[in-house]
């Protein structure tokens, strides 16, 4: 016997789902802007902090295009063969992201060491314009972005490219000042290797964040140990085995299990309310509710036969 409920229709995600689409196509227009007005700029001020900048601008460009489209065909409705839909396209996305930023950073790092030692002339009062222009439409996108930046790794791969952005043109801005007035040529490389710090370590934390769900480890915050244990503690339960928990995509927990109960259980009803208890523990109990629930309820004998077989197959 096994049963499983999902919460969360597709009618009453459709909204939000439209909602994040108009903020992202906003978002990606703004970035795709930055990204001409700065390569126009590192190309007329050989700057380094901006060059940088116009590369992460265009890997935000790119990330926010793919966000973009992972938005759209993350709600379109299940199939016989897409049982989960597209919902797991959103990690996928952020993944690809992180993955296009880190590659950002260690660039921005290995030319900022290099031009430390062998810094080029910048031109600082040009380099300030850019800076601003960047740093302006950053600000619109981050506002933008912001309402919707915890919904899900799509939108939050996508809010922080445009913040680590802005902080990047930030950066630029300040890099020009000192250049400006000190006349130290450095301070474009320093710069570079700052844009490259604010990068790698954000984009580290999502590839962790976005690996685990695709390797299906157990939600962050649920204790497979401590779901056993109250399992174990019902009424009827004799033992639990084969549990497995995982999550699909942002806010989809999954877990399953071979719950044993006494062979009374299949004549008196009680299956059936062991069955309701379950499902209510692991929803209701724990810091992570996981509402798509799968419970096998079996005899001790079908579960020492489930064994033999894998043992014997």
């Amino acid at each position: 016997m096994g049963a499983g409920h999902s919460h969360a229709g597709p009618a009453g995600e459709e909204a939000p789902a439209r909602g994040f689409r108009v903020r992202l196509a906003i978002a990606f227009t703004l970035t795709a802007s930055i990204v001409v007005a700065q390569l126009i700029g590192s190309v007329m001020t050989g700057s380094l902090a901006l060059l940088t900048d116009t590369a992460h601008a265009i890997t935000d460009a790119a990330g926010l295009l793919v966000a973009l489209i992972a938005a759209t065909l993350m709600h379109r409705p299940t199939t016989a063969k897409r049982t989960w839909g597209f919902r797991r396209i959103e990690v996928i996305a952020a993944l690809g992201q992180a993955t296009l930023l880190l590659a950002v950073g260690v660039y921005a790092a290995v030319e900022g060491v290099r031009r430390l030692f062998d810094p080029p002339e910048i031109p600082g009062s040009e380099l300030i314009v850019f800076g601003v222009i960047g740093l302006t439409v950053n600000i619109v996108a981050i506002l933008v972005l912001s309402s919707s930046r915890g919904a899900n790794f799509n939108m939050r791969a996508a809010f922080l490219e445009v913040l680590n952005d802005a902080l990047g043109s930030l950066g630029v801005i300040v890099a020009a000042i000192v250049i400006s007035t000190t006349g130290f040529q450095q301070a474009d490389a320093i710069a570079g290797l700052f844009i490259a710090a604010l990068i790698a370590p954000r984009a580290v934390m999502l590839m962790k964040e976005t690996t685990r769900v695709l390797m299906e480890f157990a939600p962050e915050g649920l204790d497979l140990d401590d779901v056993r244990r109250h399992i174990r503690e019902l009424e009827h339960v004799e033992d639990v085995h084969d549990l497995h928990a995982s999550t699909v995509a942002t806010g989809l927990p999954t877990i399953s299990a071979h719950v044993v109960v006494d062979d009374g259980c299949f004549t008196d009803g009680h299956a059936a309310e062991v069955l309701r208890d379950v499902q209510r523990c692991v929803a209701e109990h724990f810091s992570v509710a996981v509402h798509h629930s799968t419970f096998q309820i079996e005899t001790a004998q079908i579960s020492a036969e489930e064994s033999r077989a894998v043992r014997h197959p």
